[in-house]
């Protein structure tokens, strides 16, 4: 590889908070607004022009359930149940059919409703923001470098956090990571109006698909609150690239609206029903990359067997599900002890069992899954997280990491008031700042 020096510079400091959080998902949203709330002050940098990362720019408008698998105890509270709250009384919420499909959001009112958040709390926003790198001293971040209309500044803060989704700033501080084995695809969503019924729909993909360069896969549809004949449609995947790498983002984000046009061109072609495109992504549905190394790899055990931990600062019920990497399909594992494999879009679904019986009602997260080692005012939080391949199936859905970022949030509110470095935080603290502020609704065990 050929290399450039880049001229040395004198870059301002542009901004200085005791808390800077890199990526404006809700994850990362729900660790500053838990930050703020507990009195810090809380800058925020996300490079798109809103807040909500998959679940508005990416479309995905799906919440799974927050109670247990009985439906009788509700489970997961905090910001996730207000967030659903707020969208509810401006009709922006249907609740589902389904514990999968527990709740229905019109993500463009959860835009909204994400800013006034931000409002409220006082957070500091820059949009079109671009992360670019980390400055140290020793084992602690002083600054992160960033980039926008303005030019190159310096952020200060006393703790950061990351929840940039594929780990971009863990991953310039040499954090160690891996990744799976078999990574799950990203998919291209998009909104549409008409079309034929969802059955017709899925045989017209079947049967014609490879005439559009559209490989057999398997897909899913789900309606918009507030907006009647149009659905959110996730149709494909993108198979093969890695999402960690600029280059191949670039091709699969143009691969992932050229399966939406092929769709579109299939439906031209084939069915009589009319059809508008009503809104591409701002941004691919990514689900999996990085995985960086905590204290603690969660396991599939660990959560098909509700193992509870004493740091526990989250739970959740939504099943194991994994995407395949490599071929058409899904394959589901649920708490209740039986799978669903689905090969393709229009055979019938595979059902068996893992376990004779099962008696778990809901699965913990641990702190320390959290807690990295090397830099004591840093915490890594999203999609990133440290689990293996059946475990992050499950953990990687919104509900589950909207409590990973309450928890981070909270964590850096008891860092900087102990002193101590991550490490060597007390779970219990941070346990206790979250039952206070509504994030978790008991101290599970």
């Amino acid at each position: 590889m050929e290399y450039i020096r880049e001229p040395e510079r004198q870059v301002p400091v542009i901004a200085e908070a005791d808390l800077c959080v890199v990526g404006g998902s809700c994850t990362g949203l729900f660790a500053a607004v838990r930050a703020a709330r507990a009195g810090l002050r809380v800058i925020l940098v996300e490079k798109l022009n809103c807040l909500g990362g998959t679940a508005t720019a990416a479309l995905v408008n799906i919440w799974h359930s927050l109670h247990d698998t009985q439906g009788e105890e509700q489970v997961i509270g905090g910001l996730t149940w207000e967030t659903l709250e707020r969208l509810e009384r401006r009709g922006g919420m249907q609740r589902g059919p389904a514990a999968h499909v527990a709740y229905r959001l019109n993500t463009e009112l959860l835009k909204l409703e994400l800013d006034r958040y931000v409002r409220e709390s006082g957070i500091r926003v820059l949009f079109h923001t671009s992360y670019c790198a980390p400055v140290t001293d020793g084992d602690r971040i002083t600054h992160v470098l960033v980039e926008n209309k303005s030019g190159r500044g310096a952020i200060r803060a006393q703790f950061f956090i990351d929840a940039s989704g594929d780990g971009d700033l863990a991953f310039h501080l040499g954090q160690p990571f891996y990744r799976h084995e078999h990574v799950q695809p990203p998919t291209p969503c998009y909104h549409l109006m008409g079309g034929p019924d969802e059955a017709r729909f899925q045989e017209l993909l079947s049967a014609h698909g490879a005439e559009f360069g559209l490989a057999q896969d398997w897909g899913w549809s789900s309606e918009i609150p507030g907006m009647p004949g149009v659905a959110l449609r996730a149709d494909t995947h993108v198979f093969g690239l890695d999402c960690a790498d600029g280059e191949a983002l670039s091709r699969a984000e143009l691969e992932g609206r050229r399966q939406i046009d092929a769709i579109l061109e299939l439906l031209r072609r084939y069915d009589t029903h009319p059809v508008s495109l009503i809104s591409l992504p701002a941004a691919l549905g990514i689900r999996e990359s990085r995985h960086f190394e905590t204290r603690y790899r969660i396991t599939k055990e660990d959560l098909l067997t509700g193992k509870v931990f004493p740091d526990t600062i989250g739970r959740g019920t939504y099943r194991l599900d994994m995407h395949h990497s490599d071929r058409a399909g899904i394959t589901f594992l649920y708490l209740d002890g039986t799978t669903e494999t689905h090969r393709d879009r229009t055979s019938p679904a595979e059902y068996g069992r893992w376990a004779a019986t099962s008696s778990t009602r809901y699965y913990c997260i641990p702190f320390s899954s959290l807690v990295q080692q090397k830099y004591a005012n840093f915490m890594a939080v999203g999609r990133m997280l440290n689990a293996d391949e059946a475990a992050f199936g499950a953990l990687r859905v919104m509900v589950n990491l909207n409590q990973m970022g309450e928890a981070a949030g909270c964590a850096a509110v008891c860092a900087l008031e102990s002193g101590e470095p991550v490490w060597r935080l007390d779970a219990g603290p941070v346990i206790r700042l979250m039952v206070r502020g509504g994030s978790l609704l008991d101290i599970p065990g």
